[in-house]
């Protein structure tokens, strides 16, 4: 089948101009399974983030600097054209400028949050541009066709002990729930959220943790609407088929307000909520999973002494042996995370040498790109562990004797390191002000040709990038 021929097809007979094809699925993840992701069935680009827009002459995939070599790698440039998104630069702005006046962009109301939604229609009321939202993904619908229906997931919920994460299911409720009254409630609908409230993870996808899940928070009492088994999870927990959702919400009669967060519930079931929803002032379940208790710190330690152990064994496999590729490492790497207790990766580890080092997101680790002495190796890497919990370490080795270059910038990167990590931290400390302090040192002290073209950091958890999302200027 030619799928850009049969989607230009589906434009033409529904009169759309544009389509807006996502690398998300209806819970708006970052890693989507492949099989579910539209951008990467349209254009070959396997990146975890990353839309793109197809009108009946073009396809533009917009990538941001992340992602620049892998989307020219990976695409097919007869037919795509990446646009390379500046840091700061919003994905609205960039589509105001390819639509012209007068047409009409269509966007899955399953693939793309509410919040994203209305940025878009404020941004096109200029131009007199029609946004129609779709209740069904055209894409996912032309591939599945010949199939006769979707691809079956495979679920493994699993409860994670108290013991580790510090706070049952059941204290979480109350403390998000306590100011509801009875006729109020709170509609959840990031998975990161839900696996953090219900101590609950899933391990069947690869480079995740979350459950694919909803769920409904009343006065001291919660439904979980779930595609997985779920035996027990607390006292004020009911759990329902996920199926089940939207019926449900449906007959809510008494309910007459819905807490709703916009950046997280995507447009659909934004739409049955009709006008029921209001904006959720603070999310307090979001706080809460990014202040981990003490139980989860220590967990923590543990997790990252595992990774360094890992890290530490795929180091000495570098300096014994010759005549290893990126890919060797990478598979070395992989077989001792499983060594040190891993039950999976929490994101596909990036294994790069040399110039290809310098590339933040090289994702190939390339079987022909073999290591000679001297030669840099950047890993990239990271684990969930019993707690669900991901964790995410980079690291830079020599094989060999490095050179003078090579010790310059590893000793500037690591003054910048040492700057940020030794600032002193009030609760008044922003992200930014981490990030200036590295970054002075790293522009003040940078040798020709070097740039730190990404943020300091970011926050983990359940997600491999969680809130606080980036340490960044």
């Amino acid at each position: 089948m030619d799928l850009i021929k049969e989607v230009r097809q589906f434009l033409k007979d529904n009169r759309l101009d544009y389509l807006l094809v996502n690398s998300t699925n209806e819970f708006l993840v970052e890693y989507a399974d492949l099989r579910e992701n539209s951008r990467f069935l349209l254009t070959n680009f396997s990146g975890s983030t990353g839309d793109a827009l197809i009108s009946q002459k073009n396809i533009f995939l917009f990538v941001d600097g992340r992602y620049y070599e892998q989307a020219d790698l990976e695409i097919d440039k007869n037919s795509t054209t990446v646009v390379r998104m500046k840091l700061g630069e919003s994905l609205s702005h960039l589509l105001t400028k390819k639509i012209k006046s007068n047409k009409t962009l269509a966007m899955v109301a399953k693939k793309n949050s509410q919040g994203r939604y209305e940025i878009l229609k404020n941004a096109f009321d200029k131009k007199n541009v029609e946004i129609r939202l779709l209740n069904s993904d055209p894409i996912m619908d032309l591939i599945n066709a010949p199939l006769g229906k979707p691809f079956e997931k495979k679920y493994k919920l699993e409860q994670i002990e108290t013991e580790i994460t510090g706070t049952c299911a059941d204290e979480k409720l109350r403390l998000i729930s306590q100011n509801l009254n009875k006729n109020q409630t709170i509609l959840i609908t990031n998975l990161e959220e839900i696996s953090y409230l219900c101590n609950l993870r899933d391990f069947s996808t690869e480079y995740s943790s979350k459950i694919e899940a909803k769920c409904i928070v009343k006065k001291d009492f919660a439904v979980l609407f779930s595609s997985g088994s779920v035996k027990n999870i607390g006292k004020n927990f009911e759990v329902l088929k996920l199926k089940d959702f939207e019926k449900y919400i449906k007959h809510l009669k008494v309910v007459n307000q819905i807490f709703i967060d916009k950046t997280s519930i995507n447009a659909y079931d934004y739409g049955i909520l009709g006008e029921k929803t209001s904006f959720l002032p603070e999310n307090k379940l979001k706080t809460m999973k990014s202040l981990k208790t003490p139980s989860e710190i220590e967990h923590y330690k543990k997790c990252f002494k595992k990774t360094d152990e890992a890290l530490s064994a795929t180091r000495k496999f570098i300096e014994q042996n010759d005549k290893i590729s990126e890919y060797d490492i990478a598979q070395n790497l992989k077989e001792n995370f499983l060594t040190f207790g891993a039950k999976s990766l929490s994101f596909k580890p990036i294994v790069a040498k040399d110039k290809n080092s310098a590339l933040a997101h090289y994702s190939k680790s390339s079987k022909t790109e073999i290591l000679q002495d001297g030669s840099l190796v950047l890993i990239d890497c990271g684990a969930y562990y019993e707690g669900g919990y991901a964790t995410d370490c980079t690291r830079v080795f020599v094989k060999g004797t490095p050179s003078k270059m090579q010790k310059k910038v590893y000793t500037i990167v690591l003054k910048g390191f040492l700057k940020a990590f030794n600032k002193k931290i009030t609760k008044k400390t922003t992200g930014f002000a981490l990030d200036k302090a590295a970054r002075k040192v790293l522009n003040t002290h940078k040798p020709s040709g070097f740039e730190f073209s990404h943020s300091l950091g970011h926050g983990i958890g359940i997600s491999v990038h969680e809130t606080p999302p980036s340490l960044a200027f």
